[in-house]
């Protein structure tokens, strides 16, 4: 008759006497492929943990207090910062290119690297920037995103489709003559 497991190991009752102090001692739980499952009463008392995940952005959920130079958690969906350091970098294997990356440090005093989308750019160092979540998936490091044609970054001239993912104006119509 079965009995019960330890660990991997199925222990029958003609295995043990059960008035032997061993017997008496052994914490016998249910297992289900190898992983020790968590009895009915330990259910009650603790409940099961949800699991928790790791933000994709992380700094997006940082806010500061200046005042009380403190941290607290609080999910934003952009963030303001100064450029430090504008630069271009290679991606992964197999892609080639020169992408335009910048070091910002946003307003919680954290420091990240963003990507500068569109073809061209005027941003220098002391720059003003909002950022935004996103990462570039051939750069690794970069999770973040300055959007285009907000505060000192400028949008991408003659674009005319998809204008407002970078900040272009639309552009004047000309006069009909008649």
């Amino acid at each position: 008759m079965f009995f019960g497991q330890i660990g991997l190991f199925k222990i029958q009752k003609e295995d043990y006497n059960c008035e032997d102090w061993f017997c008496a001692n052994l914490l016998v739980l249910p297992v289900k492929g190898g992983v020790l499952m968590p009895t009915f009463n330990q259910l009650v008392k603790q409940g099961r943990s949800s699991k928790t995940y790791k933000p994709k952005a992380p700094a997006l959920h940082v806010k500061m207090n200046t005042l009380k130079k403190r941290t607290s958690n609080v999910v934003s969906p952009q963030k303001r910062g100064v450029c430090t350091v504008v630069k271009t970098t290679t991606p992964k294997k197999p892609n080639s290119a020169m992408r335009k990356v910048a070091r910002v440090r946003l307003t919680s005093g954290l420091e990240v690297t963003s990507y500068i989308p569109g073809i061209g750019h005027n941003l220098q160092e002391h720059s003003v920037v909002l950022i935004r979540g996103g990462r570039v998936k051939d750069l690794p490091g970069v999770r973040y995103h300055i959007i285009r044609g907000t505060l000192d970054t400028a949008g991408v001239a003659n674009r005319m489709q998809g204008r407002s993912k970078y900040g272009a104006k639309r552009p004047k119509s000309a006069k009909v003559k008649k």
